[in-house]
């Protein structure tokens, strides 16, 4: 739950129309500001803001204050936490030295990269990932059943409501480019506040013309009654409203970071050491605390303490009960350890890493007019294994996360895969191909691996598919050497099978139909055999999907991107689901010879506990 105040990043604005432009930049938006020296203190300014994440500082500092005895404390910090919901407020804090920290997302530091990185004393130097989102969500209606339906259609464009400058703008960079579109294909509606009255639900249920909009856990429960749930209009929720994107799924779009001025880092590098590896020691006792409590429903007396501690500092309005909000607060976020931090940092082949992360923020500033030109960032380089030994940190990763099982190959062909179905995109080939040169296919391939990798919590179906042409004629032939099928008039005209009880029309497009009697054995006997063409039809299905897997497992490795083999799942679906049921073409039959890549939520038998992985 990202439940940010009212007036968390509205850009310092009192009133904004629902519809403001994207447009206007972040410096307008900051406005005026002299970059100072951080001021000296006795106590250092660090700004939080309201997520599950952040209940590791709290711990680590046992409030807003460092208290003694404290894993800060005993690194010999003096620590000030100070609520940075206001991002703006934030920036020109940290532009104007009263504090050294910058505290958000990867990509709303990019949105404010022009002027943060307007000056080299304030830099950002990116030293810490916290987490990764698991709570935030795209809700849409009916009419938008996965990320497909995001695709103008007749000009008309998917109207989503978003808050402006906040942590979801993110979150449609990323799922734009999972539907390989862009920001034009789509309208925004801009909203000043992330939940609440002037929050993306509100408008979603009173405007009818918005047809999607960015929450927050809380607000997709009460649009849709859960992560997997359909809206009924009950209770508050809207009828036919679902989640049709999901950080649950789409697991490594958000990245929760923290920065420092460049400056400041300079001068006071074993500060910055110590509050990672302070950080992340808090974060290694956050993640037990929780699962145990989430496997027993029982709270130990430290749980409770850190999270009373949150309710404190949040307040009641954001916790009202530490057992259930609290609780879920920390279920939204993944903590990422110090295994994570260096993997985000130093893994070149993770392409949802720091340097993937960087230059999506960068470009998405400046193409929607957030910056007029890009200003990088640098990172800390830090030693992560020195970083382990200061405060005894495992190396290890800290959480165990679910992923495909390698022993799992419980995919049906035959199954509709399209309700748990995130985006779907197709490659064509001619007949009887069945390689797919990289070079060739390589923008499928790279697409496929970066999207298995954002979508680290689903699965990347390649669902091979044939023409039904010649078993249609097979099965024709055979029904009329047997005589249960008879025509009437020209050869376009209808069909008939007889039945036990007369005879019926028989339609050539109700592919499912016809497979089934081919599978009853309705036409055996004849010659050629339907069932073997068929059959024949789903072995080539099949050797397609596979060599496709294949292949793109071969550009991964070349281009040294990280993939987890077992999530690259190969189907033969045969002539099941064609896009035309009877090709009168050889044109028309090419459109049914294809591989889909289709990213699909895991289901639950497929899953298996494994140590967290890119």
């Amino acid at each position: 739950m990202r439940a940010w105040t009212a007036c968390a990043v509205v850009l310092g604005l009192c009133v904004m129309g629902n519809r403001a432009s994207a447009q206007e930049t972040f410096a307008s938006l900051v406005g005026p500001v002299k970059v100072q020296p951080v001021k000296a203190a006795a106590q250092t300014e660090v700004p939080f803001i309201t997520w599950g994440g952040d209940v590791a500082t709290f711990l680590a500092n046992d409030g807003l204050t460092t208290r003694p005895g404290t894993i800060f404390a005993k690194q010999g910090l003096k620590i000030k936490l100070v609520n940075g919901d206001d991002f703006v407020g934030q920036v020109r804090r940290y532009m104007g030295g009263q504090t050294p920290f910058l505290r958000g997302t990867f990509r709303m530091l990019g949105l404010a990269s022009e002027v943060i990185g307007s000056d080299p004393r304030t830099k950002p130097v990116i030293f810490l990932q916290l987490t990764w989102s698991a709570g935030d969500h795209i809700v849409a209606r009916k009419e938008i059943a996965n990320l497909n339906a995001l695709t103008p259609k007749e000009g008309k464009k998917v109207k989503i409501a978003c808050q402006k400058s906040g942590p979801h703008v993110g979150l449609i960079d990323d799922v734009l480019r999972l539907a390989r579109l862009t920001w034009n294909d789509v309208e925004i509606a801009w909203v000043p506040d992330l939940t609440g009255d002037n929050g993306p639900a509100a408008l979603f249920s009173k405007d009818s013309s918005v047809d999607a909009c960015c929450v927050i856990s809380p607000d997709m429960m009460g649009l849709t009654g859960g992560l997997r749930s359909v809206g009924t209009g009950a209770e508050g929720t809207v009828k036919g409203a679902h989640v049709v994107a999901s950080t649950a799924d789409i697991s490594r779009s958000i990245a929760d970071v923290y920065a420092c001025r460049s400056d400041w880092f300079k001068a006071n590098r074993p500060f910055v050491e110590k509050f990672a590896a302070g950080y992340l020691k808090a974060s290694e006792q956050m993640v037990p605390m929780r699962a145990a409590f989430e496997e027993t429903a029982k709270m130990s007396a430290e749980y409770k303490k850190v999270l009373t501690t949150a309710q404190g500092i949040f307040g009641k309005e954001v916790i009202p009960e530490i057992t259930v909000d609290g609780h879920g607060l920390l279920l939204d976020c993944e903590y990422v350890g110090l295994y994570g931090n260096d993997k985000f940092f130093n893994d070149r082949g993770f392409t949802d890493g720091y340097a993937g992360k960087l230059s999506a923020a960068l470009s998405l500033a400046v193409d929607q007019g957030w910056a007029k030109q890009k200003k990088e960032f640098a990172t800390a380089n830090f030693d992560y294994a020195k970083l382990a030994k200061t405060l005894g940190i495992e190396t290890k990763p800290l959480t165990r996360v679910a992923e495909v099982s390698e022993s799992w190959t419980g995919i049906d062909p035959e199954a509709d895969l399209d309700p748990n179905t995130l985006y779907t995109f197709t490659i064509y080939f001619e007949p009887n191909q069945v390689d797919f040169p990289v070079q060739q296919y390589r923008e499928f391939f790279d697409h496929a691996v970066r999207s298995a990798s954002t979508a680290g919590n689903a699965m990347l179906v390649i669902r091979g598919h044939s023409d039904p042409t010649l078993t249609l004629k097979h099965l024709v032939q055979a029904g009329i050497k047997k005589k249960i099928i008879s025509r009437t008039g020209p050869p376009k005209n209808q069909y008939y099978l007889k039945t036990a009880n007369g005879r019926r029309p028989l339609d050539l497009e109700q592919t499912k139909t016809l497979v089934d009697l081919i599978k009853a054995g309705a036409f055996e006997g004849g010659d050629p055999s339907p069932k073997g063409t068929m059959e024949a039809a789903k072995s080539l299905s099949m050797e397609r999907a596979e060599k496709v897997k294949q292949r793109t497992m071969e550009y991964a490795k070349q281009q040294g991107l990280n993939f987890q083999e077992s999530r690259f799942q190969p189907v033969g679906a045969g002539i099941l689901d064609p896009m035309i049921p009877r090709p009168r073409s050889l044109e028309e039959a090419k459109q049914n010879m294809r591989v889909e890549f289709k990213i699909v939520i895991t289901p639950a038998e497929a899953l298996k506990a494994t140590d967290f992985e890119f």
